[in-house]
C-alpha cells in the first residue's frame, strides 16, 4: 500500500525556495549600494594596478591607508549624523582649529597630553553646540553647522593669524600621525578601531536602531519613549569629537598645525558616506559602505597622482562622484528596490 505525503508536507521544497528568494531579494535591496561601491573599488584597484606601476605595492597601500584615516574616522561619525537626516558642515573647520590649537599649545610648552585632551574637549563642545541648536531648538542642521563652520574657521584664523605652527621637535604627538606598529601606520590602526567601534554601535546596539529610527520615523520613536533629542544631540557630539581627532592626526602627520587645514574636508567626508549607501534623507545607513566609500576616494586620489594627473582634478572627481552617488542613492537604486518588491 502506497503511503501518501501529508498535505502539509507537499510543496515544502518550493516553499523553501520561495522564502530563500524573498530573503535574498530583501538582503539585496538593503545592500545594493554597498555591493556597488565594493565593485567600483575592485575595478579601480584593477585599473590602477595595470596603469600605475607602483600602485599595488605594500608601501603605497599603507600610504593610502594613512592618508584616508582622517576621512574614514570622521565619515564613521558622519554616518550616524546623516542617518538621522542631519548634516555636519563644520567638520573641516574643526580639523583646522583642533590641529592649530594642538600645535600652538604644545609649541608653547603645554604638556602634550593635556593639549590633546583640551582639543578633543573643544571638538566635544562644538558638537554639543551643533546638537543643542538642532535637537532642542529645532533649527535646520544645514544652517546651524554652516554657521559654526564660519565661527570655527574664523577662530582658527584668529589664533594663528594665518601662520602655521610646528610641533616641538621630538614630541611624541608626531607618533599619532607618523608612527608605525608592526609596520602598519598608527593613523590606519586608529581608523580601523574607530570603524569597528562605529560598526558595532550602529548595528549591534539599541542606540544604532534609535539613530535609524530617528531618520525614518521620528514620531513613532518619540512615542515609544525614546529620548530623541538626546540621541540627536549625541550624534553631533560624536561628529565633533571625530573631526577633532582627525585634526590631531593630520597635524601629527605634517608635524605642523595650520588654519588652512581641512578645506573641502567636509565634502570628502560626505561623499564617502553617501557613496557608501547612507541616504541623505535619513533612515538608512551602512558603516561598511562608508569605509568602502572612503577607500574609493583614497584610491582615486592616490592613483591619479601616480599617473601624474594634476591634483586639481581630484576635487573635480570628488564632486562628480558625490553627484553620481546622490543620483544612484535617490533614483537608480530606489527604483531597483521598488522593482524587486
Amino acid at each position: 500500500m502506497r503511503t501518501q505525503r501529508p498535505p502539509y508536507a507537499q510543496g515544502t521544497d518550493g516553499l523553501s525556495e520561495t522564502k530563500f528568494s524573498a530573503r535574498f531579494a530583501a538582503w539585496l535591496r538593503r545592500n545594493i549600494l554597498t555591493l556597488a561601491v565594493g565593485g567600483v573599488l575592485v575595478l579601480l584597484l584593477i585599473f590602477f594596478s595595470l596603469t600605475a606601476e607602483a600602485f599595488l605595492t605594500a608601501p603605497n597601500i599603507l600610504n593610502i591607508l594613512r592618508q584616508i584615516a582622517p576621512t574614514m574616522i570622521t565619515a564613521v561619525a558622519m554616518t550616524f549624523v546623516i542617518t538621522t537626516s542631519g548634516i555636519d558642515l563644520s567638520v573641516g573647520s574643526m580639523v583646522a582649529l583642533s590641529g592649530s590649537l594642538l600645535a600652538i599649545w604644545a609649541h608653547g610648552g603645554m604638556d602634550p597630553a593635556l593639549a590633546l585632551v583640551l582639543v578633543l574637549g573643544i571638538g566635544f563642545v562644538v558638537g554639543l553646540v551643533n546638537g543643542w541648536f538642532t535637537a532642542y531648538f529645532g533649527l535646520p542642521p544645514f544652517i546651524v553647522t554652516l554657521a559654526t563652520l564660519g565661527i570655527v574657521r574664523g577662530t582658527a584664523l584668529l589664533v594663528t593669524q594665518g601662520y602655521s605652527t610646528p610641533l616641538p621637535l621630538g614630541s611624541w604627538l608626531t607618533f599619532l600621525g607618523q608612527g608605525r606598529i608592526a609596520n602598519i601606520p598608527v593613523p590606519a590602526l586608529i581608523a580601523v578601531f574607530v570603524a569597528g567601534a562605529g560598526w558595532f554601535l550602529f548595528t549591534q546596539t539599541p542606540f544604532g536602531r534609535y539613530v535609524v529610527g530617528l531618520g525614518s520615523n521620528y514620531e513613532s520613536l518619540r512615542r515609544a519613549g525614546v529620548d530623541t533629542k538626546l540621541v540627536n544631540l549625541t550624534v553631533y557630539v560624536m561628529s565633533g569629537l571625530a573631526a577633532a581627532l582627525s585634526g590631531v592626526i593630520i597635524t601629527a602627520r605634517l608635524a605642523s598645525g595650520s588654519s588652512n587645514a581641512g578645506v573641502g574636508f567636509e565634502l570628502e567626508v560626505i561623499t564617502a558616506v553617501v557613496l557608501g549607501g547612507t541616504s541623505l534623507l535619513g533612515g538608512r545607513g551602512s558603516m561598511l559602505g562608508t569605509v568602502l566609500g572612503a577607500l574609493v576616494l583614497g584610491v582615486i586620489a592616490n592613483g591619479l597622482i601616480l599617473l601624474h594627473v594634476s591634483p586639481f582634478y581630484v576635487q573635480i572627481a570628488q564632486g562628480s562622484i558625490l553627484l553620481l552617488a546622490i543620483f544612484m542613492n535617490t533614483r537608480l537604486f530606489a527604483r531597483f528596490g521598488s522593482a524587486m518588491r
